[in-house]
């Protein structure tokens, strides 16, 4: 046996002391590998779990380093007829992209003699009965063994190395029965040319090969595109930071050009105009305006100034900004959308499990189907062994189930690279059958219809130059209200010399006196009361003041997401823990006429076990750590991606941005997905039960099963390409740049009613 090889180096370690490593994987070809490298994995003494990602051929192994290394698990693969090396983005795409061209170059090769061999067949059926010789018809076929033997050979590898190397190992898989089907269609071929028979099937092996490469060309494609998602976000990163190093010599700070992979949290890192930000972080001097379009799907520059949020891969406008990391490395936003994206196209839902369970018994189940057929036809109904031969290649041919295999896979890789597109990643593949079929949409209030940060709604009543000193001293306060009103205030500097009070406000020397920042009594000003949903902070300066209003806004789309989903049938709820004055205007302006305020998590836990009860299919929609509880007891849950991160954990998928038409997007994308899905099912299972039947009966030539069999592959996979986006509807809102940020809007017709009783 060789010497395990030493991948220690890619191993990682989680918090439990278990070890983890993802594997690339060669020699992947259907459905059926899958089963095969995910059971000899679990063998495997020490191998805890196994998971292979289908799209990206990825295995993740979570072992005990103890007991087994990680060159042991390469081993284990390579005895059963698997190529296994270190998952790296770079080698893995180079060898995608070598394959994919050896895929295309085989199609041109197949295609090209087809239709030569076609045309040489339509010659010779059109002369049957008529004045054709049979020297004529021979010399056809000759002509047709020299295009064809040499297209085979080249064209056929794909198959062929795959099916012997899994005979070698003692196992079947898809390829084992199409590489027979096509060696005894040429075969046969071949001696009915020779003895000068009237019937050759050249164009029957090299169309099925010709519609085979097609159909995995396709699907190759669509999955590289699905993949490189999440290659395209680790790549927003880019490979060097300017960060901010003390200088001893000079006793001040110099820049010095960093990998990103070295950056910690706290360093400080300068984002010049035009560039990227190398990791998440908080602005500490500087105003700008950042594109974060890659990131949260957001297509207006978001300005930015001291104390915002910037995340990795935002692009910098026109100003130099100063940041202080706050997560780096894998702990970046980035880096969690990809790792969303990889968890998403590796989990498998039931429809797949389905049809991974049907293709991995598919290839025992036609080699005897085959073998019977043509045992019967001969033994039993009389039939020339040639005679029996030709339908045993037929049936064999005939029920390939190329259809099956990739009917849901096709789907889910489509759904997959439409959630990212919409701005949402899945975090279990389960998760998308289960928005499909949902019919109530609950929502929390703080966080979710509102935007997780408080804003300052009455900026525009405040003399500017009010505002902005209320701006600057609001940088030296780290109450709430004040971070909310320096957000208001962007690009002001601190005052000098500010003192806080705790919980009363802050004052600085200003002109011929102080400047105050703080509560009414603080300020010595009289509050004029009202706006009982709203904080209110105030500022001073001599004898002038004002009072600015704090509060939780709506997602500048919500409206419209609301009046949509009501429009497609869904109920529509607001739970929330916030109390009942604050949630009451919310409810209002969304034409929610049934909602609860004030509520515990066990409270709302009892509210979406009432509807359970009911058969309801609640999606409910939070981001707070006391939303949690509440989104595992629903059939589906979302979350927005700032949520805490066991809130992110319960969600069956997450959104980006500071909108909510994704959540929108997600039950569209998921409604299709699961019709499709269903759809390619039916045209699969459809094919079998027709096209099996025929071929065993004698009614269909090698020919016409080859065209039967890669046609039903090819019609699942352009079902699945229907599924591009989300819907004409919800694209549009998606597309929306300014979003809905208006009073209540009531469209005609309007429907929907309440999931809980109003508080």
């Amino acid at each position: 046996m060789s010497a395990s090889p030493d991948y220690s180096h890619f191993v990682k370690t989680d918090a439990e002391g278990r070890s983890r490593i993802d594997l690339a994987i060669d020699g992947i070809t259907c459905a059926a590998c899958l089963g095969d490298i995910e059971t000899a994995m679990k063998r495997l003494p020490g191998v805890m779990n196994a998971r292979l990602n289908l799209t990206s051929h990825r295995l993740a192994v979570t072992f005990e380093a103890d007991r087994i290394a990680a060159g042991g698990l390469a081993n284990a693969l390579e005895a059963i007829g698997y190529r296994a090396y270190p998952y790296e983005q770079r080698q893995v795409e180079a060898d995608e992209a070598a394959r994919f061209s050896l895929l295309l170059k085989c199609l041109g090769v197949a295609v090209f003699a087809a239709m030569n061999i076609m045309l040489l067949s339509i010659s010779i059926w059109s002369g049957e009965g008529a004045s054709m010789p049979p020297e004529t018809r021979d010399f056809f076929h000759f002509l047709s063994a020299l295009i064809a033997l040499p297209a085979a050979a080249y064209a056929g590898q794909p198959f062929y190395g795959s099916a012997w190397t899994a005979l070698r190992q003692g196992r079947l898989n898809m390829d084992v029965p199409i590489t027979i089907g096509v060696i005894l269609a040429l075969g046969l071929s071949v001696y009915e040319t020779w003895t000068h028979a009237p019937h050759a099937y050249f164009d029957s092996a090299i169309m099925l090969l010709a519609f085979l490469l097609a159909g995995r060309v396709m699907d190759q494609a669509m999955r590289r595109k699905t993949r490189a998602a999440a290659g395209n976000l680790a790549a927003l990163k880019g490979e060097n930071a300017l960060r901010f190093t003390p200088d001893a010599a000079e006793g001040e700070e110099s820049l010095v050009l960093t990998p990103v992979a070295a950056l910690a949290e706290g360093d400080r890192v300068l984002v010049r105009a035009g560039e990227r930000a190398p990791a998440d972080g908080v602005v500490e001097s500087g105003a700008s305006a950042v594109d974060e379009s890659a990131i949260t799907g957001e297509t207006l520059g978001k300005p930015v100034g001291v104390g915002d949020n910037i995340y990795a891969g935002s692009v910098n406008g026109d100003g130099a900004l100063t940041v202080r990391v706050t997560a780096a490395g894998h702990s970046a936003l980035i880096d969690e959308a990809a790792r969303l994206i990889d968890a998403a196209s590796a989990a498998r839902s039931g429809y797949v499990l389905l049809a991974d369970r049907v293709s991995q018994l598919y290839a025992p189940v036609v080699h005897l189907a085959a073998l019977a057929t043509g045992l019967t036809w001969y033994f039993l109904l009389g039939a020339s062994a040639h005679d029996a031969l030709v339908i045993a290649i037929s049936v064999l041919i005939i029920t390939c189930p190329c259809a099956l295999a990739l009917a849901v896979p096709a789907v889910q890789a489509m759904a997959s690279g439409a959630f990212f597109r919409s701005g949402l990643f899945l975090n279990d593949a389960a998760g998308l059958e289960k928005l499909g079929e949902v019919d109530h949409v609950i929502f929390d209030k703080t966080g979710t219809l509102t935007l997780p940060e408080p804003r300052v709604v009455n900026s525009a009543e405040i003399a500017p130059d009010l505002l902005e000193l209320a701006g600057r001293l609001a940088h030296s306060s780290s109450h709430p209200l004040a971070i909310a009103l320096a957000r208001a205030a962007r690009g002001s500097a601190p005052l000098p010399d500010a003192r806080e009070t705790p919980g009363l406000g802050v004052a600085a020397p200003y002109g011929d006196g102080d400047a105050l920042l703080g509560s009414a009594s603080f300020c010595d000003v009289e509050s004029p009361g009202g706006d009982a949903d709203a904080s209110a902070i105030f500022v001073r300066m001599g004898e002038r003041w004002g009072r600015l209003l704090i509060r939780q806004t709506l997602r500048p789309d919500a409206v419209r997401v609301v009046s949509l989903l009501r429009d497609k049938g869904l109920r529509i709820g607001i739970l929330s823990g916030d109390r009942a004055e604050a949630v009451a205007p919310v409810a209002r302006e969304l034409n929610v006429e049934e909602w609860r305020g004030g509520l515990k998590p066990a409270e709302k836990i009892a509210v979406i076990d009432e509807l359970n009860a009911k058969r309801a299919k609640v999606l409910m929609v939070g981001d707070g750590l006391n939303d949690a509880p509440a989104l595992a007891a629903a059939y589906a849950s979302l979350s927005p991606i700032d949520a805490v991160h066991l809130t992110q954990t319960q969600a069956d998928a997450v959104f980006l941005g500071e909108k909510l038409a994704p959540v929108a997007a997600a039950l569209s994308v998921a409604r299709r997905a699961r019709a499709l899905m269903r759809q390619n099912l039916a045209l699969a299972i459809g094919y079998n039960a027709i096209a099996v039947p025929v071929a065993m009966a004698g009614h269909a030539s090698p020919l016409f099963a080859a065209l039967a069999m890669s046609g039903s592959s090819i019609l699942v996979t352009l079902n699945a390409l229907r599924l591009r986006g989300p819907g004409k509807g919800v694209t549009l809102l998606l597309r929306d740049a300014k979003g809905a940020s208006g009073g209540p809007q009531r469209p005609a017709g309007l429907r929907g009613s309440a999931v809980a009783p109003s508080a």
